[in-house]
């Protein structure tokens, strides 16, 4: 197993941090930032951030958009979720795939992912990249999302590997160019 207890106490500790929570020192660029972490470590990760959730006592605030629980919702309000298996059928992966993407859209998801007064301390959490995918793509929702959340710090948690410039999820699939965004590791 990788250091990923040690690398997640160092994030708490960088998300306590006033400049981080300020979102200071980034050459005036939106405060995006990407949580790297090996596929193997997700239930680590997801069980760190739910605490972190949870507690009151923390000088942030994690706010939590689920891509994939947004997806089921729109699929939901659009009134096709338990009709997905047999379009599946009719339509195949490909199809569907298709039909889902005009349905669900990164202006969509980022509708969703919208709360009115922004506070200091909070912090956009987003996590659900790899549940979602194919469906919605990650650089997809950065490209849609900064000019909303450009006063807050913005944290995606990442199953994969970014080198700055590109998204690898799951260290197998290109999922788009990104520069925009700072590693959190």
């Amino acid at each position: 197993m990788s250091n990923i207890r040690n690398d997640l106490e160092s994030i708490k500790e960088r998300f306590s941090d006033e400049v981080f929570l300020s979102n200071k020192g980034l050459s005036n660029e939106v405060g995006i930032h990407v949580l790297c972490y090996d596929p193997h470590d997700e239930m680590i990760v997801r069980d760190y951030m739910a605490n972190l959730i949870q507690q009151t006592d923390l000088p942030f605030r994690l706010i939590e958009c689920d891509l994939y629980k947004i997806f089921l919702q729109i699929c939901e309000d659009k009134r096709i979720l338990k009709t997905i298996p047999a379009m599946e059928q009719k339509k195949g992966s490909e199809g569907l795939l298709k039909q889902l993407q005009k349905i669900a859209t990164p202006e969509t998801f980022v509708e969703r992912m919208q709360y009115a007064q922004h506070q200091h301390g909070d912090i956009l959490l987003i996590s659900g990249v790899g549940k979602v995918y194919p469906f919605m793509r990650s650089h997809n929702i950065l490209d849609n999302i900064q000019h909303l959340f450009s006063d807050i710090p913005i944290v995606m948690l990442y199953p994969g590997k970014f080198n700055g410039q590109e998204l690898s999820l799951f260290d197998e699939f290109h999922d788009g160019n990104y520069y925009r965004a700072f590693n959190m590791l």
